[in-house]
């Protein structure tokens, strides 16, 4: 039973990533069914980290369809009539990234080192970190995302072989081969738009 609902997540972030490298918005459905089968998966297989994304998951899907849909910005709270557009991410925004991904990093290794079981709170928490930001930046149509996927993706196929998930493994391994495809495709739809 347990592998056959990590056949169903995989095959479902199969789905997603084919249509995030589309940008097609409709990546947000299944950007809402995803998490909800890998809460349960994370949980059982010990990564509370993980786990705790996928509620993120969850709630920056619904903010992802928003920004995609009406161009709306939790930071300027107004909706605009057109789509979002893709776009490089603003050199003002990165510092500000970068400091959130070290901030959610460290207090995620704390909390687990302190109160879970987990034997690999470090780089689950790191790898959480990222995706905490990955998924900021997918929302909000940042070309660079798909860089900051990779280096998730290929820590986190590691990280889930070691934990024997190896379909999951797997998913994660064709994230990162897809991730850089999605990028260089990103950056010429941005430039054809331009």
């Amino acid at each position: 039973m347990e592998q056959a609902i990590e056949i169903l997540g995989t095959t479902v972030g199969i789905i997603y990533l084919w249509l995030e490298y589309r940008a097609s918005i409709y990546l947000w459905i299944a950007g809402i069914i995803m998490p909800s089968i890998y809460i349960y998966i994370y949980y059982n297989a010990g990564l509370y980290a993980d786990f705790g994304i996928n509620i993120y998951y969850l709630i920056i899907a619904l903010y992802g369809w928003l920004a995609w849909k009406y161009n709306f910005s939790i930071f300027n709270k107004r909706e605009k009539s057109e789509p979002l557009p893709i776009t490089h991410t603003p050199s003002q925004r990165w510092l500000p990234l970068i400091m959130l991904s070290a901030a959610v990093w460290l207090l995620i290794a704390f909390l687990l080192n302190n109160f879970t079981d987990s034997n690999v709170a470090w780089w689950d928490s790191f790898t959480t970190a990222l995706s905490i930001v990955g998924m900021y930046m997918l929302a909000r149509k940042y070309a660079e995302q798909w860089l900051v996927w990779i280096v998730v993706d290929i820590i986190s196929s590691g990280l889930y072989i070691y934990k024997e998930l190896y379909f999951t493994a797997a998913l994660y391994a064709i994230y990162a081969i897809i991730a850089i495809f999605g990028y260089r495709k990103w950056i010429r739809i941005m430039q054809e738009k331009q």
